[in-house]
């Protein structure tokens, strides 16, 4: 059949659809490789042919040539780095990287990023460039390529953990090997593991938090993933022994990892192992041989499936209580939740150098939804209420009353043995409703807080990755076992398990929250849109129609706006689309001026809904109209669920024939939408002087509803576009509305964007007309030049100038001699600055649409079918359509002749005057301002063409400095649809010769300006200024920008993203993708740009400029090369003495950069530092800011690199040049690149040398300010290298200002890098060892050590010897000092780092000859006694330190350890007057220089340390004593802590032996305390710095302090809980059969869940606390009463148990603490009820809620949960029993997880039996703590307990109120009622098929009961209408009108109407 065209839509010239078909090259369009189909799907999207496969690959050999010349050369900065972002720039034009040489290339950066001393700039660049060469695993996997663990794990073992002296170190070296490691784990070959652990797991000791977390992240970023089950067992034991919320994160983060790696089995495949190539070996890496029977037995491997997806049950049940704690939920529990991060505290901001963990919200959901399949029994579904069995027979199910009611109420629970069933039949999904139904009620927004927005997006996550796993399953490649994959069963109940708490959140006001909801709401509906849009429409609807709160109507709109694609898709839900033109009735309200947020958000929904589908009526075409189609086919069904709505189940045709019938309401729509959004533009508030209408907000509202109007315009039908067309114009031709003249012009723009030339015939004629009378009547005729008020007049004028701008799209060739004649007339006629710059703006709008490439349409189909017959009359069976790449048809606008000869004709008319007019200074800027936007509107009518002569000239004048021309990087133009693309064109030749002769105007009015002065011209300045940026910058991709493309297909994925892995799309994406590819080939063209003279000219005259006392910087500018070097001397000479203040003004901010070449930071520091002649307080803080920015990326030089062998890095090197071809010229231009590299090296090291003259002599200088002095040491500081030996000089500066009376000079900093520098410098081995700090101290060595208990017992054992080590030839355990000991905790390596003890007499060290003079100087200044006089003064002076200062300290120890004891006799005397002076100043010095003296004094000759010691033991005994000022305590504790700080105890024996012997000596029951904790502050701090090393001393340490456990000073009794808790700490070691690695890893694989094998149980104080059992009842008996409660025994040791406990709890062994906890429980609970004493009710309040947040171990739960049922039950105080049931209810929220079914039975017996308690308070606890625990309860103990609330409260009769049995009665039906009442408030968002009768018979039967039964039962109605108030709705549904009048008599003591809550 013909189809007669449309004769209606068509337009004079209209060249119909322009699809063009693009030619393809031979070798894209015919290969078959994947990647090639997609680079061809990418050209055929574009209209222009791409370069052919073969020219591209051989542009990126060119680029991979010169990569390698520089690595060969060593070239890495500038030349890597530069020509790295060549790749990155070549990957933006998606053509195929080869496989072989991405693997090159991705070795070569691996092996560049772990060299030693490679800079960190480079280091970071190579692992940008390894993660975009890696990041796709179909690309690359391990079996392509494989990469060495060694290196990088060697640079982070060196670089992690600073020493003291390293203060001065920014490097981001550690977070840069992380994230290498990272990286590259998927190349670590698997047969590696056993390696790593035997590397790892030794240095894993649980007493150092440091330690742990440290090993902790080299095993979780090491060990390879595919292969876990030998290390999975193994990590998880260590997880559960730690109590450390870092820990847990980073756990959570790897173990989701392998649960999404692991649902396919072959990964893990052992025989992997030995197929993959094993090529990539350190040479310090060995491959160890384990045994692995116990895990490889069987020939068949089916995966590493357990109970629960890959893990056991236990290990799940520990995950899931890290899930739950994870949520943060606030409980009224005193923080039990901040026990880990508490235990966090304690470790090293050194951790926090390593790359972060992800967030755990996101991880526990890819581990929970991963771990899903179908592992169980299938439960009922979600919301079912039956019983799970039958019901036994009614005299044993519901006994008679004949015991007590709690008897009654308990007898059958405890019985039941069914099989376990789980939600979805999937153990995981059964977990994850558990968890959600702990945490519901705090999804409700009265309940809201910062953990809403955690939970809220922990259930967005789950859907994520629910969603994304389910489609990945539906692939035909995928490997998950079909039986292991989830199910449709699994997908619904996930659903309607979060479904409730969805629905409640989504009302938050928080916007993250809101945000999360809508995400999830996305997700759900697209997964079971059946269960998920009914109830949003349930809730939007009636919210939308009574317009009630604005809160909730935002709430529903933004549903609303999440579940789009059920509404419009009807692949997704076919029936949703027939409510979709109801809901936009009722969302016509929503554009408000007066709520910009509501606007907003229907503009959102509009937008995202009117992409989807065609606004068109579909009613007058054939066929069936609704009331044709018999709709009683459907059925009326219930879903399984209950809850769920009624629905009316009909037909696709009759769903199809309502929503015919519902399009033909579109036209009332769109008519009173265009009326409202006209509406919205005249309530505008008046426009400013810069053209907007009212403030920022406004603003967006306006852009937000012409977008919408956009996207909606688009899709109409011809006939609706008609009525928008007619209905626009009415407005604009007949209103004139100043504050809306921007508004118009968007709106316009819309409906020229759908239809350009129905939009140009209609407006164009009129616009001009108007214009033209307007211009005729002095319209514009009055002249200004900066933005100002528009004058009334001329209103009209800007309106029609702003409606024709709209206008100009597309077809402007059939009007260009209208379009010619009205720009010549607007620009002679317009003056003022709105009206010439808007003609100029309309100028280049049409420039713009006449010269540039894009897409012209963005219909929802293709326009082929969008012009299909069929598809209008049935446009509505195809809403909602998603497209494959291939599929989509895009129509671009291509400048044809025509259009390019318009445009160069509009230059030739009125362009080229114009220019004429200004060359004769006749016209400023109205002209200026019409030209620049000409030139601003052709960034694509020309390509640009670079001549050689230019090239040079740019080279040789690059920002690129001291390098050879070929390794600087320059591009090669590309086809991006130019218009003009042939020099010697004609047209080419005269737009660029005009071009041209606007630069050399601009250059010569920029003259003519500076000369002219500075009165009124900044106006011409500010337009001067713009016309050089566009000059200079509008080229390719200025008005269609690369970044912005990048972010709006970005944002387009983000919003139209249904799962994840998605591969159709609608076509808008695919549109959007189009325009981001050609804006990509575009940015390609303008990275480089010529620079000629006249450029050059130009950026000078910006630099001149932005000195100006206005200023004009334009930071844009900043890119173009060559514009740094140009500026630098301008720049500098503004800097310089006589300067006008604001020209130097201007030039500091201008240099106010924070990167610079390395050879140019030295002159702009001496540039800086010479800024002092200038006073000014404004300019000295300008001064100030730029240096702090300069300085904060000036490093340390150093040149190690180019020393440095790494085989590896050139073994790859040599692998990626085999593959590309190089001739005797590139070998040519690699040696020069060699030789211009050293000569670079030279020239910076002169530099720097240099520099550091100057900046010498201005700190030297007496003159200089103090702020300059500063600056000057600490740029001096940085000057100091470890690549070559410090000048005297330089040094001796440091030594001069060491007693600067500014403490913030630093100068001792100074002095402990250089010094510590010729240490490094004498005794590393090699530049890699100095680049890495490695050095090797002539002392240090390695004993062979075996894995065993014994040799750890002997170490420890050794440190309190009193035995003095002496040199000797054999080393053993007793002859070697171990300052640092990690080792032998949970395994050795095989050996043991220590120290030989020095030589008797002869000196350790022998210091590098080179740096004799720096050293010759440092003596002859030291060893003047002046010096120290003076040093020791400085430190004596006053201030406000409390303790020693560390920098003072390590200065001293360096001149000592560098001196040797040389200094000591002069500095002797002046220490012995500061130790005899009681003044606390003269006591920190004293201090200070004693301890820098005893440290720098560890590797003296034996003799020379004896001395010292023989001096200073006299002091110790006199300066350590109680005789001690209590101010000095602090100074001493922190010197003795300092001196212990890594340090074997047996170098400071003399202070040990004081230390222990005056512990043990002193009377801690003395008149006063002082005096004892003088001592214990000392002791303390000597154990806590030894931490382990303390173990010998521990037991003699607790056996005399035990005895003080009730002494009677509290700051005592505080110490004796802090060692108590450190002792036990200590003692903590696992238990493996051997401390061997393989034996441990092995063992936490056999052995079962309960066996302790990390010895977290606490043994250690067993005794003490049996004892304090038995002491505490004794005590009790003798306790004090009334005021005197506190000197009680059992008070003082009462709180000194609970902050022992506490300090427990909150420790990394907080698991330990149970075992304490448990035999004290009793007693614990009796603290709580003491009433005269305050403190000891807290501590133990506080420690029994803080017990409830650590896990404890499962064997555990049974014991705790019957110490709190002890309380409970038996105690005699009935405030035990009230505080003790919080308790339980704390422990069963956060241990929920770990509680079995058979506990939470014997908790519902408990509860039940205190229901019967004779105190109201308690029974009611009891309710409360019920209805918590039935909520996650087995529905059968529920339905149980109901029927036997039920009948005892029928049963228990009340009898008169005289009776004796009244009070009992009454209790006995509380207990009942409370009973029925816990059930109700157990489900408070449902309605269970039980509950409406509860609530309207036994509830209202009791409602005028006595008090408190009815009390009771008036609450629980209470919070019965609080809670189900937003669902009522759903909710009536459930009672029977009888019901529902009931209940309203219940609530309101009314049934007069039907209940409304």
């Amino acid at each position: 059949m013909t189809i007669i065209p449309d004769v209606s839509r068509l337009a004079l010239n209209d060249p119909g659809p322009e699809i063009h078909q693009t030619e393809i090259p031979d070798d894209i369009n015919h290969a078959p490789d994947r990647y090639m189909q997609k680079l061809k799907l990418y050209a055929t999207s574009l209209p222009y042919a791409i370069e052919s496969n073969a020219r591209m690959q051989d542009m990126l050999d060119f680029i991979l040539r010169r990569i390698a010349q520089c690595v060969e050369a060593k070239d890495f900065e500038p030349g890597l780095v530069q020509w790295d972002s060549m790749i990155t720039y070549w990957n933006m034009l998606k053509y195929p990287f080869p496989k072989e040489k991405r693997i090159r290339l991705a070795k070569l950066y691996f092996h560049i990023a772990t060299t030693p001393g490679m800079p960190t700039q480079v280091m970071a660049v190579c692992a940008d460039g390894l993660s975009n060469l890696t990041r796709s695993k179909k690309k690359l996997s391990i079996d392509d390529m494989r990469l060495p663990w060694k290196p990088i794990y060697n640079i982070l073992r060196e670089d992690l953990f600073l020493t003291r002296r390293q203060f001065d170190r920014r490097s981001q070296l550690s977070w840069c090997m992380g994230y290498v490691a990272d990286l590259s784990r998927r190349f670590f070959h698997p047969a590696a593991i056993e390696e790593m652990l035997s590397t790892f797991l030794p240095g894993f000791n649980g007493i150092n938090l440091d330690s742990v977390l440290s090993s902790q992240y080299y095993l979780l970023t090491f060990l390879p993933l595919t292969h876990p089950q030998s290390y999975l067992p193994m990590l998880c034991r260590l997880w559960e022994s730690i109590n450390s919320y870092m820990y847990d994160e980073r756990m959570l983060q790897f173990l989701s990892r392998l649960a999404e790696m692991h649902v396919d089995p072959t990964i893990s495949d052992p025989a992997r192992i030995y197929d993959i190539l094993d090529d990539e070996k350190s040479e310090d890496e060995g491959r160890p041989k384990w045994k692995q029977d116990d895990y490889h037995a069987g020939q068949t491997w089916s995966g590493l499936y357990k109970e629960v997806g890959i893990f056991t049950e236990h290990e799940w049940h520990l995950i899931m209580c890290k899930c739950l704690a994870s949520m943060a939920i606030p409980l009224k529990d005193a923080g039990s939740l901040t026990t880990g991060p508490t235990a966090d505290s304690s470790s090293s901001f050194e951790i926090g150098r390593l790359p972060k963990a992800n967030w755990r919200i996101p991880s526990l959901a890819k581990l929970i939804v991963y771990s899903m399949t179908p592992d169980g029994a299938s439960a009922p579904p979600s919301t079912e209420s039956t019983p799970w069995c039958t019901p036994m027979t009614s005299g044993v199910s519901t006994p008679q009353v004949s015991g007590s009611v709690g008897d009654y109420l308990t007898v059958p629970l405890h019985k039941w043995g069914p099989s376990k069933l789980y939600l979805g039949g999937s153990k995981a999904l059964d977990s994850l409703a558990r968890l959600i139904a702990s945490t519901e009620h705090f999804f409700h927004p009265t309940n809201s807080g910062s953990w809403t927005s955690d939970l809220t997006a922990f259930v967005k996550y789950i859907v994520y990755e629910f969603n994304k796993r389910w489609h990945e399953e539906q692939l035909s490649d995928c490997k998950v076992p079909l039986t292991r994959r989830l199910t449709r069963e699994m997908r619904k109940e996930l659903v309607k398990c979060l479904r409730t708490v969805v629905l409640l959140a989504v009302f938050s006001q928080d916007s993250s929250t809101v945000s999360n909801v809508q995400s999830a709401l996305k997700s759900m509906s697209c997964m079971e849109p059946d269960l998920v849009f009914q109830p949003i429409l349930e809730r939007a609807i009636p919210s939308l129609e009574a317009l009630v709160e604005t809160q909730r109507t935002l709430s529903v709109i933004k549903a609303l706006s999440s579940i789009v694609p059920a509404i419009v898709s009807r692949d997704i839900y076919y029936p949703g689309a027939k409510h979709l033109i109801t809901i936009l009735h009722l969302l016509v309200p929503g554009i408000d001026l007066n709520d910009p947020t509501k606007t907003l958000c229907t503009t959102t929904f509009l937008s995202e809904v009117s992409q989807y589908i065609m606004f068109g009526d579909v009613t007058s075409s054939e066929g069936p109209e609704a009331s044709d189609v018999d709709i009683s086919s459907g059925q009326i069904t219930l879903d399984d669920d209950p809850g769920d709505t009624i629905q009316l189940k009909l037909s696709n045709e009759a769903e199809d024939a309502l929503l015919r019938d519902s399009t033909g309401s579109f036209a009332s729509w769109v008519a009173s939408f265009i009326r409202r959004v006209i509406q919205l533009l005249e309530n505008l508030p008046e426009e400013g002087p810069n053209g907007s209408a009212g403030g920022t907000t406004e603003v967006q509202v306006v852009d937000a509803v012409t977008g919408a109007c956009s996207q909606i315009c688009v899709h109409l039908s011809d006939p609706l576009f008609d009525l928008v067309l007619n209905m626009i114009f009415d407005y604009a031709s007949t209103n004139v509305r100043s504050n809306a003249v921007r508004a118009i012009h968007q709106l316009v723009e819309c409906i020229a964007n759908a239809h350009p030339e129905k939009t140009l015939f209609k407006f164009l004629p009129f616009c001009v007309a108007n214009i033209r009378t307007e211009i005729e009547h002095g319209a514009s005729s009055v002249r200004t030049t900066s933005p100002s008020l528009p004058l009334p007049s001329d209103a009209t004028l800007h309106w029609n100038l702003a409606i024709l701008r709209g206008c100009v799209y597309k077809c402007l060739l059939v009007y260009k001699g209208e379009l010619l004649s009205l720009l010549t007339l607007l620009r002679d006629k317009t003056f003022s600055k709105r009206g010439y710059t808007w003609s100029g703006k309309l100028l280049s709008s049409a420039l713009i649409t006449l010269t540039h490439t894009y897409p012209i349409e963005n219909k929802f189909v293709n326009p082929e079918q969008w012009n299909d017959k069929e598809f209008q009359r049935n446009h509505h069976l195809y809403w909602g359509k998603l497209f494959e790449p291939g599929e989509v048809k895009i129509s671009w606008h291509v400048p044809s002749t025509e259009e390019i000869d318009f445009s160069l004709q509009l230059f030739r008319e009125l362009v080229e005057p114009a220019m004429t007019r200004l060359d004769l200074l006749l016209e400023t800027c109205s002209y200026l301002s019409f030209v620049r936007e000409a030139f601003s509107g052709i960034p694509t009518l020309f390509k640009e063409f670079i001549s050689p002569d230019v090239l040079q000239s740019m080279l040789a004048s690059s920002d690129i400095i001291n390098e050879i021309p070929e390794m600087i990087a320059s591009i090669e133009p590309l086809a991006s649809g130019f218009c003009l693309t042939d020099p010697q064109d004609t047209r080419y030749k005269y737009i660029t010769k005009l071009r041209r002769r606007f630069g050399e105007f601009l250059h010569a009015a920029s003259l003519s300006l500076q000369r002219q002065g500075e009165e009124n011209t900044v106006d011409a300045v500010q337009m001067l200024i713009s016309s050089i940026r566009t000059y200079l910058l509008e080229y390719g991709d200025s008005k269609d920008s690369y970044y912005v493309n990048t972010d709006q297909y970005n944002s387009e994925i983000d919003v139209t993203r249904q799962y994840s892995g998605q591969k159709v799309w609608p076509r808008a994406v695919f549109v959007r993708r189009a325009r981001f590819y050609h804006s990509s080939r575009l940015f390609w063209n303008s990275i480089e740009r010529a620079r000629g003279p006249l450029e050059n000219s130009l950026l000078d005259d910006v630099v001149e400029w932005s000195m100006w006392h206005y200023p004009l910087w334009s930071s844009h500018l900043q890119v173009y090369d060559g514009l740094r070097l140009r500026a630098l001397p301008a720049l500098y000479k503004a800097l310089q003495p006589g300067t006008d203040d604001d020209r130097m003004k201007g030039a500091l901010w201008t240099l106010n950069i924070s990167s610079f070449e390395p050879t140019l930071v030295p002159e702009i520091i001496k540039q800086l530092l010479g800024c002092h002649h200038n006073e000014k307080p404004s300019i000295q803080n300008c001064v100030s800011t730029v240096t702090d920015t300069c300085l904060a990326n000036f490093s340390e030089p150093c040149y190690l690199i180019y020393d440095v062998k790494n085989a590896a890095l050139d073994e790859s090197l040599l692998a990626l040049k085999s593959c590309l071809s190089f001739n005797k010229s590139e070998d040519s231009i690699t040696i020069r690149a060699r030789e211009k590299r050293i000569e670079r090296v030279c020239l910076m090291n002169e530099e720097y040398n240099r520099t550091t003259r100057a900046v010498l002599e201005i700190a030297n200088d007496t003159a200089t300010h103090w702020r300059y002095a500063i600056v000057a040491v600490r740029v001096l500081r940085t000057l100091l290298r470890r690549d070559t030996p410090t000048s005297p000089s330089h040094l001796n500066l440091f030594l001069e200002k060491v007693c600067d009376s500014d403490p913030t000079m630093y100068a001792q900093r100074g002095i402990m890098k250089a010094l510590r520098y010729i240490k490094l410098r004498s005794y590393c081995q090699n530049p890699a060892a100095l680049a890495l700090f490695s050095q090797i101290n002539p002392l240090q060595c390695n004993i062979p050590i075996e894995g065993s208990y014994s040799a750890t017992a002997e170490i420890l054992t050794n440190f309190k010897l009193r035995v003095p080590i002496r040199s000797s030839e054999t080393l053993d355990l007793s002859s070697i000092y171990c300052d640092t000991l990690h080792q032998g905790w949970l395994a050795w390596s095989g050996t043991l780092a220590a120290y030989k003890p020095p030589h008797r007499s002869e000196s350790t060290f022998e210091w590098e000859p080179s740096s004799a003079e720096a050293l010759s100087c440092l003596r002859e200044i030291t060893m003047d006694a002046d010096f120290w006089k003076k040093l020791s003064g400085h430190f004596a002076e006053e201030n406000h330190e409390s303790t020693v200062v560390q920098d003072h300290i390590s200065c001293v120890k360096s001149i000592f350890q560098v001196l040797g004891d040389e200094p000591w006799d002069l500095l002797k005397p002046k220490l012995e007057i500061l130790l005899a002076d009681q003044d606390k100043n003269k006591q920190r010095a004293a201090a200070e220089l004693l301890a820098g003296v005893l440290n720098g004094s560890k590797h003296w000759p034996q003799e020379a340390q004896d001395q010292i010691w023989q001096w200073f033991t006299p002091y110790i005994k006199k300066t350590l004593d109680q005789s001690m000022k209590t101010e000095t305590v602090p100074i001493w504790t922190s010197f003795v802590g300092y001196m212990f700080h890594h340090k074997d105890p047996r170098r400071l024996q003399p202070l040990v032996e004081h230390l222990v012997e005056q512990f043990n000596s002193m009377d801690y029951n003395g008149p006063s305390s002082l005096e004892s904790v003088k001592v214990l502050a000392l002791f303390r701090a000597f154990y806590t710095e030894l931490e382990w090393k303390f173990i010998s001393w521990s037991d003699s340490t607790m056996d005399r302090f035990w005895r003080e456990v009730h002494s009677e000073h509290d700051d005592v009794r505080s110490h004796v809980a802090e060692i108590m808790a450190f002792c036990n700490g200590i003692k903590w070691q696992p238990k493996p059969a051997s401390l061997d690695v393989e034996a441990f890893v092995r063992e936490c694989r056999e052995m079962t869940d309960d066996a302790d094998i990390m010895g977290i149980r606490g043994t250690y104080h067993t005794n003490r606390v049996l004892e304090l059992v038995d002491n505490f009842k004794v005590w009790r008996e003798q306790r004090l009463p009334g005021v005197r409660a506190y000197q009680s025994t059992y008070d003082r040791v009462g709180i000194v148990v609970c902050r022992w406990l506490f300090l427990s709890v909150h420790s990394t062994d907080a698991i330990s603490a149970f075992d304490y906890i448990l035999p004290l429980m009793p007693e614990l609970f009796r603290f709580t009820e003491v009433n005269d004493n305050e403190e000891l009710v807290r501590h133990a309040n506080v420690l029994l809620f803080r017990m409830c947040g650590v896990a404890p171990p499962r064997s555990m739960i049974g014991p705790l949960l019957s110490a709190i049922f002890s309380a409970i039950q038996t105690s005699p105080s009935w405030k035990v029993r009230l505080k003790a049931l919080p308790i339980l209810q704390v422990l069963y929220f956060r241990q929920l997880p770990l509680i079995s079914e058979s506990e939470v039975n014997d908790i519902l017996d408990v509860l039940c039996q205190c229901l019967d308690d004779e105190v109201v308070e308690v029974r009611e606890m009891v309710g409360t703590t019920l209805s918590g625990i039935l909520r996650l309860s087995p529905r059968r103990s529920v339905v149980t307990l109901k029927d036997r609330f039920v009948k005892l409260a029928g049963k228990i009769q009340l009898p008169d109120r005289v009776s004796p049995v009244y009070n009992a009665a009454v209790r006995q039906r509380h207990a009942a009622i409370i009973g029925i009442c816990a059930l109700i408030d157990s489900f408070p968002y449902t309605i269970e098929k039980w509950m409406p009768g509860l609530l309207t018979t036994v509830m209202l039967e009791h409602t005028h009961d006595p008090i408190p039964i009815s009390t009771t039962i008036h609450r629980c109605a209470s919070n019965f209408r609080k809670t189900h108030q937003d669902t009522w709705h759903e909710d009536s549904r459930r009672f029977t009108d009888d019901q529902l009048a009931a209940l309203s008599t219940l609530l309101t003591g009314s049934s007069y109407c039907k209940c409304k809550l």
